[in-house]
């Protein structure tokens, strides 16, 4: 296989990626938020509609209130470890919809939000897809408007290496099972 130096920087970079359940108590900053969502922010989407907004939510006293809605909507004990939270949430009245109808909001921001995990990773942040929260739950609680939907909920912080908790054994399916050239 042909390779770069950009190329292998990439693949370390997704490789290294893993979801992260245990975290340090030390805070991640709002620059270094602003920097991840930087990266999401120059995510691809259909038609370039960039139909998603990022709710985030740090450690500080005044956002304790949307901690504690995080935490009611999923109720699993390792996420109170974060220090941060990005929400991510789709736009529906902003995302492009194809001539069937589907609606490609879910499809930009799980982009945007595999980009604010890439970025996490590059600058030693862990992080981790939340989808099996309730939904009506947080934006209840967030008093999102009806076009906003919560999609993900990415817990941050740097990673805590004294548990099994923090990264699940890595096992991907090798690339002859998913790849055909042509038809099936």
């Amino acid at each position: 296989m042909q390779t770069n130096e950009t190329y292998r920087q990439l693949r370390d970079i997704a490789v290294a990626r893993r979801s992260c359940r245990r975290f340090t108590d030390i805070p991640v900053t709002r620059e270094t938020i602003a920097d991840i969502l930087e990266i999401a922010r120059i995510a691809p989407s259909a038609v370039n509609r960039q139909p998603w907004m990022f709710l985030c939510v740090d450690s500080s006293p005044e956002m304790e209130p949307l901690r504690q809605a995080i935490f009611a909507a999923y109720e699993h004990p390792w996420i109170r470890t974060a220090t941060a939270f990005i929400i991510c949430c789709a736009d529906h009245s902003e995302s492009w919809h194809r001539a069937d109808g589907k609606d490609h909001a879910d499809i930009d921001i799980a982009i945007a939000t595999e980009h604010i995990c890439l970025a996490a990773t590059s600058l030693g942040i862990g992080s981790c897809w939340v989808c099996n929260f309730n939904a009506e739950a947080l934006s209840n609680s967030l008093e999102l408007p009806e076009n906003l939907e919560p999609c993900v909920i990415v817990p941050l912080g740097y990673p805590d290496g004294s548990s099994e908790l923090v990264y699940r054994p890595f096992s991907r399916k090798p690339l002859n099972q998913i790849m055909r050239w042509g038809k099936f």
